[in-house]
């Protein structure tokens, strides 16, 4: 059950950014096993000004493509996290054209006491989800 927090620069249409989060979803799947309807997922439209997004020394050249992606989520290996990357990355770039060098992934890990799905209940810390989340 990651929390997927998409930046991306305004100008998109709704279908390119359903796409964007189909394809993501689908990654999320396939790495990490979640169930299907464990999907969250939100983005943010920035104007061009208010996105500023270097390349830390690496040379790399950013458009207005770009895209920060943020996953919170439940500890996951260091396996299940490069694989992710590397797939998003791959399928960004086969589906909806994203150029690698415009993705940027960021892993915020926490546990089962730092989620509720509603109703103000730690629904894993309660019991009532069961074991531990996907």
């Amino acid at each position: 059950m990651p929390l997927l927090v998409f930046d991306m620069i305004e100008g998109r249409t709704p279908q390119t950014v359903r796409k964007i989060l189909d394809c993501t979803h689908q990654v999320v799947l396939e790495v990490f096993g979640v169930p299907t309807r464990d999907r969250y997922q939100i983005v943010h439209e920035n104007k061009d000004y208010q996105m500023v997004v270097e390349d830390t020394g690496l040379g790399y050249q950013r458009s207005n493509d770009v895209i920060i992606l943020r996953v919170f989520t439940s500890p996951r290996s260091t396996e299940q996290k490069h694989l992710f990357m590397k797939r998003l990355c791959e399928d960004l770039q086969q589906q909806c054209a994203i150029a690698p060098q415009d993705l940027m992934i960021s892993f915020f890990t926490n546990t089962q006491d730092d989620w509720s799905f509603g109703e103000g209940e730690a629904q894993y810390s309660t019991g009532r989800l069961g074991g531990k989340p996907a």
